[in-house]
């Protein structure tokens, strides 16, 4: 199913795989690492992502599966992004998904393919699809006031927003890359949205 909003903007719903058990994985992630019992979010930031690979397919069937080898939820992100900026919704907009540490609890994520070796290679199509889909989303979840890369997750705790129960549970992140957070933190000036310096 395609749904086409105001403007151009068109959303390819293309889910992976979703049951009782990615539910029962969910819950389990939330309860370990937010002291929560949810598999839903209210959406409070938009985090900006690339998937270090360079096909649509192969970052779909990265995230399809429900769980890791270690029997822990799989990575997931709401949304997906081409190289040629079509826009594929994974999930339900407002489920909670592993794709940053410390702020899945709410956080809506969107993946970009590319970033193979951390190279900063985004193409101007998905500029022009994070936008309107930031817009979108700004536009339906009114609790959204924050979109940072990925790279921003420790800058970003000054939102409030981080939460964390396991310790040392980190990770380095370079994605989605300076050129692009600062691309899109200048076209959505005036969408009274909190970005972050690098």
């Amino acid at each position: 199913m395609t749904e086409t909003f105001a403007g151009e903007l068109q959303i390819i719903d293309k889910p992976i795989l979703w049951s009782d058990f990615r539910e029962q994985l969910i819950r389990e992630y939330a309860a370990t690492h937010y002291n929560l019992d949810r598999i839903y979010i209210i959406p409070q930031a938009v985090v900006v992502h690339w998937t270090t690979s360079d096909t649509l397919e192969s970052a779909y069937q990265h995230f399809y599966n429900e769980a890791r080898a270690d029997g822990t939820l799989n990575v997931a992100s709401h949304f997906l992004v081409s190289r040629e900026g079509r826009i594929y919704r994974l999930t339900p907009e407002t489920a909670l998904n592993r794709h940053i540490i410390g702020y899945n609890w709410c956080a809506i994520g969107i993946e970009n393919v590319g970033g193979v070796n951390g190279v900063e290679d985004l193409t101007d199509a998905q500029l022009e699809a994070n936008v309107e889909l930031i817009k979108y989303l700004h536009k339906k979840y009114a609790a959204i006031s924050y979109v940072f890369g990925h790279y921003q997750q420790d800058v970003a705790k000054s939102s409030g927003l981080y939460i964390e129960n396991v310790p040392n549970y980190r990770s380095e992140k370079v994605d989605p890359g300076h050129i692009f957070m600062a691309a899109l933190k200048s076209r959505l000036q005036g969408e009274n949205l909190k970005f972050y310096d690098d």
